[in-house]
């Protein structure tokens, strides 16, 4: 896959995430962890929910790369355009609110599968992890806890935050943190994606290729 076509897997990727995100927001029903800090920490400071996302994948990437980590283009992507995109579909409200808690429900669980297919394409283009995902693995490693305790203590820590901040927990929130690994294990195994295969490139790595390519066609 060429280095055009890769990008464009990778902003559509982030493209679709951002939409799973304001579909599960749209349910009404409780927010996904994340999403309760954003909205939490959006609504006190005075921003915009994509404006908080954005400064948290920046804060989160920074700590991740201190900790050891390599970050990777998708990593840096990930951090601006999820947000951007989150803010434009929050804006010309394209996504109607749920009316009753059984659409509310319908809604989360399709948008679960709309971010499971976003990872799809996002880690499938094989320019890094996100932020969040990127601090898992640096905590993990730093600390030789398992992988599900390290996420889980991170996520956990969102919500609580988020909550006392005023984000909406309910639910929602509680179908993301059990059926979102469902969702992301069903759908790669529908595509036959083998995530395990995927080797990815961190900045420096892609900066090298494109410029060794370039430099060998002048």
């Amino acid at each position: 896959m060429n280095t055009i076509l890769r990008l464009l897997r990778l902003v559509w990727g982030l493209f679709l995430y951002a939409l799973g995100i304001v579909v599960t927001m749209a349910a009404r029903i409780g927010y996904a962890p994340w999403e309760v800090f954003h909205v939490g920490f959006a609504n006190t400071v005075g921003i915009s929910v994509g404006l908080a996302a954005i400064g948290t994948g920046v804060v989160l990437g920074v700590i991740a790369l201190l900790l050891g980590e390599k970050l990777g283009l998708g990593t840096i992507l990930n951090m601006l355009l999820i947000g951007v995109f989150l803010d434009i579909l929050l804006g010309l409200h394209l996504v109607p609110q749920a009316g009753s808690f059984v659409v509310g429900v319908a809604m989360m669980l399709a948008g679960l599968f709309i971010i499971s297919l976003a990872t799809f394409f996002y880690i499938g283009s094989a320019y890094g992890a996100g932020p969040r995902d990127s601090l898992m693995v640096a905590l993990t490693r730093r600390t030789g806890l398992p992988v599900g305790l390290c996420r889980g203590a991170i996520e956990l820590t969102a919500v609580l935050v988020g909550w006392r901040l005023g984000g909406m927990i309910g639910a929602g929130t509680v179908i993301y943190a059990v059926a979102i690994g469902f969702s992301v294990q069903t759908t790669f195994r529908l595509l036959k994606f083998k995530v395990a295969l995927i080797r990815h490139e961190s900045v420096d790595q892609t900066w090298r290729r494109i410029f060794n390519r370039n430099k060998e066609g002048i």
